[in-house]
């Protein structure tokens, strides 16, 4: 993610132009770092800082520095556009990035054609946004249709014959929806149920049971991190058998396996800490092997061994 970051860092810095002239390139991000996408705009806004300090500990762009001035779109609409007014007007931003959701970002293009600020799109991936007529937008990331396309040779390769959605029910969702379902028509795969779920829903059991009863081989899962990770925990409880792939590349593995405690590697009173698997396959619960000692007291002393 921080190389993706940092693609979109340097892009967004060529955008500036020297009518701007000032001691630092200013960036204006506009995430949601708050609300029902938080984890994700957090995980792109982390990986900008590393890219902005990278860049800067390197001389920076243009034989300048540049600066990000972040912004918290609040996972709503309103407050995207309301970010993106503050970034332009008040701290005078040549360019943006943003917005994250592909609600968010079509929320924002009005007020890039008003002012006439260009955005570099770091992650949505509604068609929408490219095919509006906004010639302020740039976007780095893949449309749901691309990715449709992109994997469409793996169809046959997985086996998949009959598929069910699960998508959010926003431009991300219903868009990637809309494609998949129709690159599978395509290749004779029969789209059983297509549900969607409020992107702040934490219960999906409704959803998940018709899908179950729907018996389809493959589920397709497009929403925001937070929500894939319940959405597995919830299947896994109603053992649902599908194989389940989730859509949008902004979603990283790293966030859905949550294996931190697999790599701990620590220094400890009684010896390194560092888990071996015991237990079924597949199931295993993690066990430390800490030194053992024995300690003897003699005369009231311990002696060492």
């Amino acid at each position: 993610m921080n190389q993706f970051v940092r693609a979109a860092i340097l892009a967004a810095a060529f955008f500036t132009v020297p009518a701007f002239a000032q001691d630092t390139i200013k960036i204006g991000v506009t995430q949601p770092l708050t609300g029902a996408f938080a984890a994700s705009g957090n995980y792109v806004t982390q990986g900008a800082k590393i890219a902005e300090e990278q860049i800067n500990a390197a001389g920076g762009v243009l034989g300048r520095k540049i600066q990000l001035v972040i912004e918290d779109n609040k996972s709503n609409p309103t407050e995207a556009v309301a970010t993106a007014e503050k970034l332009i007007g008040k701290d005078k931003v040549p360019v943006m990035m943003g917005a994250w959701s592909s609600t968010l970002t079509l929320a924002v293009m009005p007020k890039l054609m008003e002012y006439g600020v260009p955005m570099l799109v770091e992650t949505s991936s509604s068609g929408k946004i490219t095919t509006s007529g906004n010639p302020w937008i740039f976007r780095i990331s893949p449309t749901s249709e691309m990715e449709a396309k992109a994997f469409a040779g793996n169809v046959k390769k997985f086996g998949i014959r009959k598929a069910d959605f699960l998508a959010t029910n926003n431009d991300f969702g219903l868009g990637a929806s809309k494609e998949f379902s129709e690159m599978l028509k395509g290749q004779g795969v029969q789209v059983g149920t297509v549900e969607t779920m409020d992107p702040k829903a934490t219960d999906f059991s409704a959803q998940l049971a018709k899908i179950k009863a729907s018996g389809g081989d493959t589920l397709f899962v497009t929403t925001a991190v937070e929500q894939i990770t319940l959405v597995l925990k919830q299947a896994k409880e109603q053992q649902l058998k599908a194989r389940i792939i989730t859509t949008g590349g902004s979603n990283s593995p790293d966030q859905l396996i949550q294996q931190a405690f697999w790599n701990v590697k620590v220094k400890g009173i009684n010896g390194d800490i560092a888990f071996i698997k015991q237990g079924p396959a597949g199931q295993e619960s993690a066990q430390n092997v800490p030194s053992v000692y024995v300690v003897r007291i003699e005369n009231g002393k311990v002696v060492k061994n």
